[in-house]
């Protein structure tokens, strides 16, 4: 096999390199010393090793992805080639590596270049080794001796190191706090719009908040509410969520978070099939209002855990006891075990030490990545008025990366 061959080669050799280009028939090559590279050709795809990656790379993929400049506008940074117009049978005539490029001769006599260490960033194999979005999961303890700083209120407008230091936070943990906000709405919506587009919604722009029950929600109380996320009845649940508190005039009230990917991670190790079941099985959330002026009715529709398929990385946590739907889509031969499944998540995200406990106050700006963190708050008294919003998570992580942040 070619990478017996290699492993001879690298114990001790002449130091030879083959022909600078191989045709099709010649089965197999190595890069000129340092032997870091080696390839073999397949019916329908190229094999490459570099490093310790070992690549599957298919033929059309090859030529879809070429960099020249006849294929991809570097200025734009997109496609030019049709891929329609690829054959779906291609093949490379002939294949060339040196110690950093890959070389492909096309039929037609076009030649496609890779970097060896891009094709390892972009191949599939490559990507089931990276983590999308860097994050430290936490319990309550694990977050107050990280010590996070809150980012004060002026250095988050004015400075894009202040900007940065939030964001990263942000990223981290799924949450974040700005300090000496003005106690207004309209200061608030000027710090939202620091980060991001601000998501109208059906609950509006800018919202206040208090226990009027002037919608259909038990959030517009003053009892306590559970560990959740934000509308789950959402085909795409928003993003982020702001608070700030305003005003509080009696007792009770303080916010409860909770690290849901923690949670989910605690599932995965101790059961990892109720995590794969989660991660399966679609749900039903609906939101039904008919209060006032306000009627409206929502469903959205996807399992408890989203993951991205190569790598099995949880992104999106779809958690709200209050809203789920009927339990609809689960043939009875898999309800029970769903129900086992979401009982042994539950409890992770009950457990005492994964609770932290805030007090919103007035100055005090809270952002919480509604997609990671659930929210509850305990029962309260006297008059309380919260103002917020939801932002666009797309903005948010397009003014991470603008900044040098990986996400």
């Amino acid at each position: 096999m070619w990478w017996r061959r290699l492993a001879w080669l690298l114990r001790g050799s002449s130091g030879r390199g083959c022909p600078r280009i191989v045709a099709m028939a010649r089965g197999h090559h190595t890069a000129p010393q340092p032997l870091r590279c080696a390839w073999q050709l397949h019916g329908d795809h190229l094999e490459l090793r570099y490093g310790s990656t070992l690549m599957r790379l298919d033929f059309v993929w090859l030529r879809d992805h070429c960099r020249s400049a006849s294929c991809y506008n570097a200025k734009t940074n997109q496609r030019s080639l049709d891929t329609a117009s690829v054959d779906l049978a291609i093949r490379p005539q002939a294949v060339r590596v040196d110690e950093s490029t890959l070389f492909l001769t096309w039929p037609d006599g076009h030649v496609t270049r890779y970097g060896l260490e891009w094709l390892v960033k972009n191949s599939y194999e490559g990507q089931k080794k990276q983590v999308m979005h860097p994050r430290i999961l936490w319990n309550a303890e694990i977050y107050r001796q990280a010590q996070v700083p809150s980012v004060d209120c002026r250095s988050f407008l004015e400075t894009d190191e202040g900007l940065k230091e939030f964001l990263q936070n942000f990223l981290l943990y799924g949450i974040a706090f700005v300090e000496n906000v003005a106690p207004t709405k309209e200061d608030t919506e000027i710090l939202a719009e620091r980060i991001s587009i601000i998501r109208e919604t059906i609950y509006g722009r800018m919202w206040y908040f208090t226990s009027d029950f002037s919608r259909g929600d038990t959030a517009y109380t003053k009892l306590a509410l559970d560990r959740h996320t934000d509308t789950t009845y959402f085909q795409e649940p928003c993003g982020i969520q702001v608070f700030h508190c305003l005003k509080h005039e009696g007792t009770g009230g303080r916010t409860l978070l909770v690290d849901g990917f923690h949670a989910a991670e605690q599932v995965l190790r101790r059961a990892p099939e109720h995590f794969e079941l989660l991660s399966r099985v679609p749900l039903k959330h609906e939101y039904v209002e008919n209060v006032g002026g306000c009627h409206n009715h929502m469903i959205g529709v996807g399992p408890v855990l989203n993951v991205y398929p190569w790598n099995n990385e949880l992104y999106l946590i779809r958690y709200n006891n209050y809203d789920r739907a009927v339990i609809n889509t689960v043939p009875h031969d898999v309800v029970r075990r769903w129900y086992h499944a979401h009982r042994a998540l539950t409890t992770e995200l009950r457990r005492p030490e994964n609770e932290l406990w805030v007090k919103l106050k007035p100055g005090k700006a809270l952002f919480v990545d509604n997609w990671r963190v659930l929210h509850g708050r305990e029962a309260f008294t006297g008059y309380r008025q919260l103002c917020g919003c939801y932002l666009t998570r797309d903005d948010v992580l397009n003014t991470a990366r603008l900044l040098g942040l990986q996400a």
